[in-house]
Parts: structure tokens; C-alpha cells; sequence
């Protein structure tokens, strides 16, 4: 008995395409897992570092990221934005999120304050909210930003008691007309006033893009074969 293999180009073309989306998406999710071993690894030298004390002068985002960060000052009260969708252990709720101005500067940080859960009768009813006055010390972690979630249609632009999707530093800058500093912090100092800080760590996830890119890889390979199966034929001649 002996076998032949038959070349048809419609299945080597479909094998060709399923093979490279395969092996691309693979390796795209290898790298994502490569980039939070990174993160991991400068998180946990960062965090096991002493609190840098922020002042006048801010480091740039990059020196400082994932340090733990003192600073001296008060609460611009009058400009508390609501950042959506950003669920906590499976509940529905938002980030709060306030400048701090810096003493003896006019200079302001933003500051996530922390979670608070949505009202399910009225998404925009927010809870009491209860902010420290006068000078007080708060400890954060530096973070270049807050993270962004999906958001379809035009940014609006910031305001005082907004619910928005997303928020970067230099909009808030613009809208606000404050000089902020180049970094946000993720609150954890407890300052009495409820609300949840159990920030999500920016490497979590290695495991799941590691089982991504094996079945990306897996995809590939089941083509690969599955062309090279069918185009096996035996018989004589």
C-alpha cells in the first residue's frame, strides 16, 4: 500500500491563514505574560522600598511607579470624579477620584481615594461622601494611571461630580486649570471615610495569557495537521 499526499490550494490557503492568526495571538499572549512577570518583579522591589516623601519636585512617572508615596496636604473638596465600571468582588461600583494639593506648593496630585458601590435604583445616586478637611498626611502607591476600560462614543471632558469612563492626568489638568503633578496615587491610608481601597495588582493575569497562547499555539498546530491529514491519500496507482 502506499501513500500519496495531495496538494489543493483552497485548504492550504485556509490552513495557511489559521496557522499564522494562530501563532501570532500565541505569541502576542506570551508577550502580555512577559510583561507582567516585569511588572511583578519591579512591584515588588518598588513596594518593599521606603515611602518616598512627595514634595515641590515630583520624580518623573517611570522613577516612581509602584513606590509607596507620602505627602502633606488637603483635599480639593470641590472636585470629586466618579470613574465607572469598575467592579469590586463581583459588584457593580465606581472609583473616586480627587486632587490633593500639595503643602506648601501649588502643585496637586490626583489621588484614587477608593471604591465605593453603585446605588441599583439610581446609577447616579452616590452615597454620603465623607472627605478629611484641613492638612492631613495620606500614604499611596504611584501609578502612571488608573487604567482604562472600553468606551464607545466621544470622552467627555471632565467636570466636579462626574461619572466618566475614563480619566487621564492631562484632561483632568486642562478641565480643572490645576497644576498636577505626573502621577496618580492609589490611596491606603485609612482616613475614616468608608470607602473600599483593595486595589486590583496590575500583574495579575500571568496564568490565564500563559493558557491563552497554549491554545493560540494548540490552534495552529490542530490546523497544521488537519491539512496534512486530509491531503494523505492511499492506493495504488
Amino acid at each position: 500500500m502506499r501513500f500519496t499526499f495531495r496538494f489543493r490550494l483552497i485548504p492550504f490557503v485556509a490552513a495557511a491563514i489559521a496557522v499564522a492568526i494562530g501563532l501570532s495571538l500565541g505569541q502576542w499572549q506570551t508577550r502580555r505574560a512577559a510583561e507582567k512577570i516585569a511588572i511583578e518583579q519591579k512591584l515588588q522591589i518598588r513596594q518593599a522600598a521606603p515611602a518616598l516623601q512627595l514634595g515641590d519636585i515630583t520624580p518623573h512617572s517611570d522613577e516612581i511607579e509602584y513606590r509607596r508615596v507620602l505627602v502633606k496636604g488637603e483635599f480639593l473638596r470641590d472636585w470629586p470624579i466618579y470613574l465607572d465600571n469598575r467592579p469590586h468582588n463581583g459588584v457593580a461600583g465606581f472609583y473616586l477620584l480627587m486632587p490633593f494639593k500639595i503643602a506648601t506648593s501649588n502643585l496637586y496630585v490626583l489621588v484614587a481615594r477608593g471604591w465605593v458601590p453603585r446605588n441599583a435604583a439610581d446609577r447616579t445616586k452616590m452615597p454620603p461622601l465623607v472627605t478629611p478637611e484641613g492638612m492631613i498626611e495620606i500614604e499611596g502607591t504611584a501609578r502612571h494611571d488608573i487604567g482604562h476600560v472600553m468606551q464607545l462614543g466621544a470622552v467627555d471632558a471632565p467636570r466636579p461630580h462626574a461619572i466618566v469612563q475614563n480619566l487621564d492626568i492631562a484632561s483632568f489638568a486642562e478641565a480643572s486649570q490645576l497644576k498636577m503633578a505626573p502621577i496618580l496615587l492609589e490611596q491606603l491610608s485609612d482616613t475614616k471615610d468608608g470607602l473600599v481601597r483593595d486595589w486590583p495588582v496590575p500583574s495579575s493575569g500571568v496564568e490565564k495569557h500563559r493558557g491563552y497562547a497554549f491554545q493560540w499555539y494548540g490552534l495552529a498546530a490542530m490546523a497544521f495537521i488537519f491539512f496534512v491529514v486530509t491531503g494523505i491519500r492511499r492506493g495504488t496507482k
